[in-house]
């Protein structure tokens, strides 16, 4: 079986091409940012958001190391998104819940935000498009997080999405999980 990670790529690997534009809502160390280049390609484009400033620069030295220049580091929230891109059409988007990894834990993803940005996303998304939400809950908030994302996603109409979702439920410590949403 595929690890959370893994897992999440190779639903984002198996539908991005050449040339597609792609969202990383949440950029942290800067891993999801390069992976999802390396997907687009040159004549692709990568948006990637963080709030705080020392997730842009960790994935700016990233970029830079390995010569990636398809990606546009975004310093804002990723409920932001409509203001940064309009009248394009998306091929995926990948979300990692929770606090920036060896990060401040008190600065976390909030649902009231996350939300706001999936829908935003989801009105961007193709047919045929994913969006993948890696749900870290283990932290002050990540319940209350985790529990309205999952609602706001269960109540999609079946007719226009696809809604799956992604768990070892035999881990201790609340093990993070995936929620995928694809556009029929």
């Amino acid at each position: 079986m595929k690890s959370i990670i893994a897992f999440s790529h190779q639903l984002l690997k198996d539908i991005i091409q050449n040339g597609d534009v792609v969202i990383d809502a949440t950029c942290g160390n800067g891993n999801d940012t390069a992976f999802l280049s390396r997907l687009v390609g040159k004549t692709g484009k990568v948006y990637a958001f963080d709030i705080q400033k020392q997730a842009i620069e960790k994935t700016q030295v990233l970029l830079e190391k390995n010569n990636i220049e398809n990606v546009e580091l975004i310093h804002a929230g990723h409920e932001q998104v409509s203001h940064y891109i309009q009248d394009q059409t998306i091929t995926g988007a990948i979300f990692n819940l929770g606090y920036l990894p060896h990060g401040d834990p008190s600065i976390i993803t909030v649902p009231e935000t996350t939300i706001h940005a999936i829908s935003s996303m989801l009105a961007l998304l193709k047919k045929r498009g994913r969006i993948v939400i890696g749900i870290y809950h283990g932290h002050l908030g990540g319940t209350t997080e985790k529990n309205e994302v999952l609602a706001y996603c269960e109540q999609l109409d079946q007719k226009k999405y696809q809604v799956l979702q992604y768990q070892f439920i035999n881990q201790t410590n609340k093990p993070p999980f995936i929620v995928a949403i694809e556009k029929k």
